[in-house]
């Protein structure tokens, strides 16, 4: 991971890279009965989840409060909170079971003093106050898109992971936005809505 990271913009401490590999190894642990990410090597793991998932770190103020919808694996949420430990996060997970897995993990990487997770569809839920929003693997993320939008609406900052299809719907949504093309990929994409 450390000789990819560079072109990331993330350069990991030893620390930094010790709770990233206890994140992967919990992950592991729970995949099989969670089906969090799909299989892949830890090089893979590294890469194509936690390295992209820090390209959003570039875009969070100094002492941040994220809201990660959809958290799943804890993806973006977890790698930026080792990576920003100035930072705090919601995590909002509808499933109650990887809403328990997600909760071990901010343990596992120390980051349960700076985040909580919300067992429940985001839709039912009051926004948290957010300096910025991140998704990155909403089931229908396209088809709920508009709904994510609205319930967002005082959240200055979204923070997007997807490709082509799910930037044509923030086009079509008539969001402003910049693509950040994810390094080695000519699919996945980081895309930065401001408002």
């Amino acid at each position: 991971m450390r000789a990819d990271a560079g072109s990331y913009g993330f350069a990991p401490d030893d620390a930094s890279a010790e709770l990233l590999k206890t994140y992967f190894v919990k992950v592991g642990a729970w995949n099989a009965r969670l089906h969090l990410v799909a299989p892949c090597s830890p090089s893979e793991f590294a890469t194509r989840h936690v390295l992209e998932s820090l390209l959003a770190a570039r875009f969070l103020a100094p002492g941040a409060r994220l809201v990660d919808v959809g958290s799943g694996a804890g993806l973006p949420a977890v790698p930026l909170l080792v990576a920003r430990p100035d930072i705090e996060a919601v995590l909002i997970e509808a499933s109650a079971k990887k809403s328990v897995f997600l909760r071990e993990a901010l343990s596992a990487v120390r980051a349960e003093t700076r985040a909580r997770v919300v067992a429940e569809r985001f839709e039912k839920t009051t926004p948290p106050e957010s300096d910025a929003l991140t998704c990155r693997a909403l089931e229908r993320f396209t088809e709920v898109l508009p709904a994510l939008v609205e319930w967002s609406a005082r959240v200055p900052t979204l923070l997007l992971f997807g490709g082509p299809s799910l930037r044509e719907r923030i086009e079509e949504a008539g969001l402003a936005f910049d693509p950040v093309l994810a390094p080695g990929s000519e699919r996945r994409y980081l895309f930065v809505v401001r408002r």
